[in-house]
């Protein structure tokens, strides 16, 4: 479920809808929240989350959420500069840098992150927890250290 938010050029993917249910006199109540990733396919990506009563709700939440929390990436191509192994609590995503034309090898939530960051070409490895939300938060934990080699020089002070 992909939508194009209007005007700001960013797309949201919902990546996981939950349900809640609290035990009330009358008989169960529910809440449901939602955890959405957005990106605009040219480098940036932030995810949100959201909880309301009802589901459409609970994902408006979560988009406004994700888009105040964008993030920049550097990327090289449709692919990233270098290995990197992005952690978040029991979770650890390892993405590897592929050649034109390998897609996107990775499982759900961490695919979404990287097509909406504009990833076109990378090879994942999840290891650890595969609960969504610590997959999203580990994948855009290891796009945010990515580096460019001219970024690499600067910060050394010597030429590559």
């Amino acid at each position: 479920m992909s939508t194009e938010n209007r005007g700001t050029g960013l797309e949201d993917k919902v990546i996981k809808i939950r349900r809640c249910a609290a035990v009330v006199k009358g008989g169960r109540r529910f809440s449901f929240n939602a955890l959405v990733v957005v990106g605009n396919r040219q480098g940036q990506v932030g995810y949100g989350y959201g909880k309301a009563n009802e589901v459409p709700p609970a994902v408006e939440k979560a988009i406004k959420d994700a888009s105040r929390s964008l993030q920049r990436v550097f990327l090289r191509g449709d692919s990233i500069p270098h290995r990197v192994v992005g952690k978040y609590g029991a979770t650890r995503v390892v993405l590897v840098p592929a050649g034109p034309g390998t897609g996107v090898k990775a499982g759900p939530g961490v695919r979404e992150v990287l097509e909406l960051c504009g990833v076109r070409n990378v090879l994942t490895k999840a290891h650890g927890s595969t609960n969504a939300m610590n997959l999203v938060k580990a994948t855009i934990n290891g796009l945010k250290m990515l580096r460019t080699k001219e970024q690499i020089e600067q910060l050394r002070g010597v030429k590559l």
